[in-house]
């Protein structure tokens, strides 16, 4: 007899299965492990279980203890499944853009639910982190989950995902592709893959908006914006996500999400939510650019049970322009191909009459500076020069990094031109980064002349 003694103990062993319908002819093949067969439906699971047992084993969780966490959805449905095994009081937060399937399945469990709004900063007493944080101070003999920083985040991946994807492709892939949210999966499967097998590239998969992919490019932190595919990518600088694991890192956006999360109900038959879209429109990527021969794996984190009035309606699709091609307005890289440019460029050690140099002579008002290995992580703009002159802080042979600020508009080829909008929006150019250097700088005129002769 195989019986269980409680539901915890099925969490994990999750099927590898093989993507077909979605991977085109000769790319590599792509190998999807079914984290959404969890018993609660996530990958979170087997986090949630694994932090809450070391608490309980050191005694941090004790009898009377209430639960606090900040989710957004998947990870709070993990602990407050625990706890209804243990017979623990649980209260979570979370962002007002998840959605309902998500907080009433938390409230199903006997969980207290405090909804935040989505667009506040990250440090803002109103973000769904720091209410987490007050309402387990003020809570006695409350424990905080701290999923984001909580190094047993990655502990969990690296002690059972790593090695359950090894033992079932007996080690015989060449790259494993895994979303960016917390970071705990792809850190902790990284940890463990660099650790067994070096060769095998781990890349990790950031919506546009999120902060993960700019900071691993440029050690910046980048001003995030709202986006609506769920449980993936961050807004804020997360402590579980180890970034020295992490080979690439690339980009998605909403639509491409959503598109693919759609394709792989209705072709492959895998009933998984949108933040597995996104991860496979990446693996699907890169499977092209691999070739035959070779194998990713990559995860599905969570259930579409949780998205039946969200990405898998039509109407819904609709209305967020999902659906309909008249407002696709195309590719950055599609802008970059009928307007090419000369990228301009300066290092940490050029000085400001380089930069002005540099202004005069490309026609440009602005330059981004890029450090050793060719990643850009600071701009100078006219006006910063303007002002340091100004003021008297700086002169003509003082180094630009001095008047320099951090990047705020950093984009992949492959993000849609409606996601430099949001860039705009803050006076700044896109600055497009593929395979770790600057592949063009987009400015406002740049799109206003691709968009005037794409309708012409």
């Amino acid at each position: 007899m195989d019986i269980k003694p409680t539901i915890l103990e099925g969490i994990g062993n999750t099927p590898l299965v093989r993507l077909n319908k979605v991977v085109p002819q000769g790319a590599a093949t792509v190998l999807a492990k079914c984290e959404y067969m969890n018993p609660t439906g996530s990958i979170k699971d087997r986090m949630a279980a694994y932090i809450l047992d070391e608490a309980a084993r050191a005694g941090r969780i004790r009898p009377g203890c209430t639960i606090v966490e900040n989710t957004s959805g998947n990870t709070g449905l993990g602990v407050a499944m625990w706890a209804a095994v243990k017979g623990y009081r649980c209260v979570f937060t979370m962002p007002d853009k998840m959605s309902a399937e998500k907080i009433n399945m938390l409230k199903a469990f006997g969980a207290e639910v405090v909804i935040t709004p989505t667009d506040v900063p990250g440090d803002s007493p109103q973000h769904y982190v720091e209410t987490a944080k007050r309402i387990a101070r003020e809570t006695p003999g409350a424990f905080y989950v701290n999923q984001y920083h909580n190094p047993l985040n990655i502990d969990a991946h690296e002690a059972a995902t790593g090695p359950e994807i090894w033992a079932q492709t007996e080690g015989r892939f060449d790259m494993f592709v895994g979303g960016t949210g917390t970071g705990g999966t792809v850190s902790g499967v990284g940890r463990f893959l660099k650790k067994k097998a070096p060769r095998v590239r781990v890349v990790g998969v950031d919506p546009i908006g999120s902060v993960h992919y700019h900071y691993f490019y440029t050690k910046t932190l980048a001003t995030p914006h709202v986006y609506k595919v769920e449980g993936i990518g961050e807004d804020i600088l997360c402590n579980a996500m180890d970034f020295s694991v992490v080979d690439e890192m690339r980009q998605v956006n909403d639509k491409e999400s959503f598109g693919m999360a759609r394709r792989l109900v209705r072709e492959e038959g895998l009933f998984c939510g949108g933040s597995s879209g996104s991860i496979v429109h990446a693996a699907v990527q890169l499977a092209r650019e691999l070739g035959p021969g070779k194998t990713i794996v990559t995860v599905l984190p969570d259930a579409a049970t949780r998205y039946t009035t969200k990405y898998l309606s039509d109407a819904w699709m609709r209305d967020h322009g999902f659906l309909s091609s008249d407002r696709d307005l195309g590719l950055v890289e599609d802008l970059l191909r009928t307007h090419p440019k000369k990228v301009i460029a300066a290092k940490e050690s050029d000085t400001i009459q380089h930069i002005v140099n540099l202004f005069k002579t490309h026609g440009v008002s602005q330059v981004p500076i890029a450090g050793d290995e060719g990643l850009p992580g600071f701009i100078v703009h006219e006006v910063d020069v303007l002002r340091g002159l100004q003021a008297g802080e700086v002169d003509a042979s003082s180094p630009a990094r001095t008047v320099a600020h951090p990047i705020g508009g950093l984009i992949y080829p492959k993000a849609r031109i409606e996601e430099l909008f949001r860039i705009f929006e803050t006076d700044q150019v896109g600055v497009v980064v593929d395979q770790n250097r600057i592949v063009g700088i987009v400015s406002k005129i740049d799109v206003l002349d691709f968009l005037t002769h794409k309708r012409a």
